[in-house]
């Protein structure tokens, strides 16, 4: 699986909520053969909430500072299982072998 299938998709909660627009992917190990395995993805609301991650620091002046963390608002991370995404992403490996991409 590539990010550029999972990058720009419209993230719902389990309700059917929509959350915004996948910008990021959280990786940990533990996958199989040694690889990598998506944990979560990381949702903006905002289509502005991707230039700057919710979890980096911009260094520099403060107004600098000030800014990243103005764009950096409402950007969330969100464990993998309790997304939908629009389109749905067939392929995609869920815990636990479950299917919630369906519906």
């Amino acid at each position: 699986m590539r990010a550029a299938e999972l990058l720009g998709r419209t993230a719902f909660d389990r309700s059917g909520r929509r959350l915004g627009r996948v910008v990021d992917i959280v990786v940990c190990p533990g996958g199989p053969h040694g690889r990598l395995r998506i944990r979560g993805l990381v949702v903006a609301p905002h289509w502005y909430g991707r230039l700057i991650g919710p979890d980096r620091e911009a260094a520099g002046p403060w107004l600098v500072s000030a800014l990243a963390r103005l764009l950096r608002h409402g950007g969330f991370e969100v464990p993998l299982a309790e997304l939908r995404l629009d389109p749905p992403v067939p392929d995609l490996p869920l815990p636990g072998g479950a299917d919630r991409q369906a519906g």
